[in-house]
């Protein structure tokens, strides 16, 4: 919204105002009067940006550290499937091919774990599988909540597993909810 300037008569009566009151704090000048803050700018979000036209490559835009890769991380996400699929998918009506719990494993344990998990999918032919990430007890340095959450959809927009990833997303209530992602997997060839 713009702000309109005032027409004469407005500032008129305006000044009649200020000519009738006492200022609450006399003592300070003018000059001392804090001015209005000024816009925040936005800064760029943990996501991804869409492909760069050739390849199909997913590229990531990293952002601090101190805030959760998700839900705004996938927030960027452009869809890169089928519009009636993900719309099947987002209402949790697609099925899981595969699972993998992640509960209890720290990130050195997690990372190949993930990783193999998502290319024997990808072998397998499998376009839909589940990672369950749990939402989280410990924090990591930063103070995040659930390491794993934050650090799972990073592994999977990053090469080598994004070669193999089509589209992540957080899963269906009835599959997980906020602890679990889905993740479509593309066509094997």
């Amino acid at each position: 919204m713009t702000r309109r300037r005032l027409r004469p008569e407005e500032v008129e009566l305006w000044r009649k105002v200020t000519e009738t009151t006492h200022r609450l704090y006399p003592e300070r000048a003018l000059s001392e009067i804090p001015k209005p803050k000024p816009k925040p700018v936005k800064t760029p979000s943990l996501g991804f940006r869409g492909s760069d036209g050739n390849s199909g490559a997913i590229q990531w835009v990293p952002k601090p550290d101190n805030t959760p890769a998700f839900p705004t991380g996938f927030g960027h996400m452009p869809i890169q499937m089928d519009h009636k699929t993900h719309k099947k998918l987002s209402r949790g009506k697609l099925k899981p091919e595969g699972k993998i719990d992640l509960h209890g494993m720290t990130i050195d344990q997690a990372h190949p774990a993930l990783t193999s998990f998502i290319f024997r999918a990808h072998r397998d032919k499998k376009r839909l599988v589940l990672v369950v990430t749990g939402k989280g007890r410990t924090s990591d340095p930063y103070g995040r909540r659930g390491v794993l959450k934050h650090q799972v959809p990073q592994w999977l927009a990053l090469p080598p597993i994004a070669t193999a990833v089509l589209h992540i997303t957080q899963a269906h209530i009835k599959h997980g909810g906020s602890g679990a992602l889905y993740v479509y997997l593309k066509r094997s060839r």
